[in-house]
């Protein structure tokens, strides 16, 4: 038997085990998450209805079958709460993921320009403070932003400012949290696409009478669509479905989408339709995800 014959099997072992990962983590949860949604409330345990039973045979299933609908959904469409809380969470999503890119790729380009051996303590520099526990950074901001906290301080000690302000329980403290815990998410895909990038094509634009600026914008920026695509991704994702940061410093006036779901889920314990805001979240969040796949695929061909 030849070396590759052995090693195959294994290797085709290894393949397997992802699409594995994946059915059972992810789409056989999604499937009983999809299957909630399209059940009714019921004061039971569990509590909705209908609920399946093998014992009950042919017509269990039928019956099974016969008492699902999409009301559910139908509540999403006719209930502004809901459409409110999708369309803050994307327009705060969409507002923080600019921000973190403002603020992550200056980071990330001068992480990358920096001297080979200065690049691994930058970036520990940028992850380590993350390393701690996430509440409690969270906790320290609510802190920070509070009428007589440390940010109203210090703008009242540089005369910006001639009262406290009101920080907390806003859009402005939710983005602020945001930006401040996804930065390190931003920071690390811009890097690593801007660490590969070719010094000789900055070199030879130089060459040729280039400015530096135009040089920039010609050349590193194209060549970091990637990095910028990727942080961008993992940061809008989850942005959307982010509930803790709007818990704890937004106010209970306009909920985010997280909020709605928690609330309908442990508040409300209606586990059909927290289901229902659950799988359309999702089908939201496929559209940039495609998309980025689409614009994969335009690009390998262009190679």
């Amino acid at each position: 038997m030849s070396a590759r014959r052995i090693f195959a099997q294994p290797a085709r072992y290894a393949a397997i085990a992802p699409y594995l990962w994946m059915v059972l983590f992810f789409l056989l949860p999604f499937g009983f998450v999809l299957k909630i949604s399209l059940s009714q409330t019921a004061i039971a345990l569990p509590p909705y209805t209908p609920v399946f039973d093998p014992a009950a045979g042919w017509q269990g299933l039928k019956d099974f079958l016969t008492g699902l609908s999409f009301d559910n959904y139908k509540l999403l469409v006719s209930d502004s709460l809901y459409a409110v809380s999708y369309l803050r969470s994307l327009v705060i999503a969409a507002l923080s993921t600019l921000l973190l890119l403002l603020i992550g790729y200056p980071i990330a380009y001068g992480m990358a320009r920096a001297p080979r051996g200065a690049q691994p303590i930058l970036v520990m520099a940028v992850f380590l403070p993350f390393l701690t526990a996430f509440l409690i950074r969270i906790y320290a901001w609510v802190n920070i932003l509070q009428r007589d906290g440390l940010l109203n301080d210090a703008l009242m000690a540089l005369h910006v400012i001639g009262e406290p302000l009101i920080w907390l329980s806003t859009d402005t403290a939710v983005v602020i949290g945001i930006v401040y815990s996804y930065l390190p998410f931003m920071v690390l895909p811009l890097y690593a696409s801007l660490e590969k990038l070719d010094e000789t094509l900055l070199e030879a634009a130089a060459d040729l009478g280039c400015p530096a600026w135009k040089a920039f914008w010609l050349i590193t920026v194209p060549l970091s669509v990637p990095g910028v695509v990727a942080g961008a991704l993992l940061c809008f994702i989850p942005i959307v479905g982010e509930f803790v940061i709007p818990d704890l410093l937004g106010g209970s006036q306009a909920l985010m989408i997280g909020q709605t779901l928690w609330t309908e889920f442990f508040s409300n314990k209606d586990w059909p339709a927290a289901s229902a805001v659950a799988v359309a979240l999702l089908a939201i969040l496929l559209i940039p995800i495609t998309l980025y796949q689409i614009m994969q695929m335009r690009a390998l061909e262009g190679r």
